[in-house]
């Protein structure tokens, strides 16, 4: 056990995950940020453990299978899709609903932040396994020992979110570059855009239309609920008056 613990190669992984992770998390604290933006304050720590332990044990079985997660065609097309329907929802207006709503948001707010960011970190994981050079015990201890960092950068990003609203717009976009860009990496078509389409940026284009397409869809997507929720709010007051003069 001691010898194990006085390797340095294994120390040096364990830095070498440690930093890769904290590097490639940026987007993954904008993730938690927003799927827990609404919940109240006590269910947003609890969000962010239960979300974040769920990240840990799943990315680490990810990365041991990192190898050959990476040479099946049409997963990172299929998970860029899934991202960008999750950056949509996360810009729509959430419901009002109570306590039993304020329930259900929690698990759902745990359930997005585990899909989108094991989504995200599909094209990381080969870096952490890399890094991890078989001392997958490190790995993991990597990933506990960072998950602190993205938590606190998670918080603060959601203050900042409360205070300027923008930035909500801003993660989402995030969101939807990251899924632009996966798209065009997918082993299925990475080989046809960079021989057919290399006068181009692709990775940059490709990153800016998710960026637009989850912004343009979850705001008018979120209008629409927002009319819709006025004009039933407006009739069931209608109703209301039209029973206590009858």
């Amino acid at each position: 056990m001691f010898a194990t613990m006085s390797n340095p190669e294994m120390w040096t992984a364990l830095f070498k995950i440690a930093v890769i992770n904290v590097v490639l998390s940026g987007d993954n604290a904008v993730v938690i940020a927003l799927a827990c933006r609404s919940l109240p304050p006590k269910q947003q720590k609890l969000a962010f453990v239960v979300g974040t332990a769920g990240i840990v044990v799943l990315m680490t079985i990810l990365t041991a299978f990192a190898a050959y997660l990476m040479t099946i065609h049409y997963l990172q097309i299929i998970g860029s899709v899934m991202l960008l329907w999750i950056g949509v929802k996360l810009l729509m207006p959430e419901d009002d609903g109570g306590d039993i709503q304020d329930t259900s948001n929690f698990w759902q707010a745990v359930k997005t932040i585990i899909i989108a960011d094991i989504i995200m970190s599909l094209d990381n994981v080969l870096g952490m396994a890399g890094a991890a050079k078989g001392h997958y015990g490190m790995l993991v201890v990597g990933l506990v020992i960072t998950m602190p960092l993205i938590l606190f950068g998670s918080a603060l990003l959601m203050k900042v979110m409360e205070r300027f609203p923008v930035f909500i717009t801003i993660g989402a976009a995030l969101i939807g570059y990251v899924a632009g860009d996966m798209i065009v990496s997918d082993l299925a078509i990475k080989e046809y855009v960079e021989a057919h389409l290399a006068f181009l940026d692709t990775y940059y284009i490709a990153g800016i239309a998710g960026a637009l397409i989850v912004v343009g869809a979850g705001k008018g997507l979120g209008r629409k609920k927002a009319i819709a929720a006025a004009a039933a709010q407006a009739a069931e007051g209608a109703g209301q008056k039209q029973a206590q003069v009858s």
